[in-house]
């Protein structure tokens, strides 16, 4: 069985950081989780900060998200959430889906809304992309390169070189997952 992942709603926000983490866990490095209203989240965001977006081009990226990795919705999580404690109640949402999901890692660029002596007692972690991708590298910087390499390759407007999709991964705080690449 793969390593079981939760991926919070800001790491699936910025569209090259959640292209990344979702063509990982297509890899088969991980198995990854989200719920609907982790989706409700990401999506609800997008509306309100890109009103660019069309509405049909919004469901239709949320379609492919949930075909793209398969089993990735976790249910029937909710009776979970009023035993959580987090400083923010907002979040007791994604700790329960990973408790429901058995995930090790809930990977989040909020790392203060999930203090590791409240996750810790539950056997996971919160890990921040940056620091999950930079795992991934170290398991296997070639599986991630050629996540990198894809979406380049499927950037056509404008078409994208692999610098260019590992400069708006950097934008998107991978800062030390970039170097690793750019090593690697």
């Amino acid at each position: 069985m793969s390593f079981v992942v939760v991926y919070d709603a800001c790491v699936l926000y910025p569209s090259t950081l959640r292209d990344l983490l979702i063509r990982i866990a297509r890899a088969g490095l991980v198995q990854a989780k989200w719920t609907n209203r982790i989706l409700d989240e990401v999506f609800d965001s997008l509306r309100t900060h890109r009103p660019d977006l069309a509405p049909d081009a919004l469901a239709r990226t949320r379609k492919l998200m949930v075909c793209a990795v398969r089993d990735c919705l976790v249910t029937n999580y909710e009776p979970l959430e009023a035993g959580l404690e987090l400083p923010d109640p907002d979040d007791r949402h994604v700790l329960a889906a990973a408790i429901k999901a058995r995930a090790q890692v809930i990977v989040t660029n909020n790392l203060k809304d999930f203090p590791p002596g409240q996750v810790g007692q539950w056997d996971i972690e919160a890990k921040s992309a940056d620091d999950f991708v930079l795992d991934q590298i170290d398991l296997d910087a070639k599986v991630v390169w050629n996540c990198v390499q894809q979406i380049a390759d499927a950037r056509r407007r404008p078409p994208e070189r692999p610098e260019d999709t590992l400069l708006a991964l950097e934008r998107n705080g991978l800062i030390r997952s970039v170097a690793a690449l750019h090593r690697a």
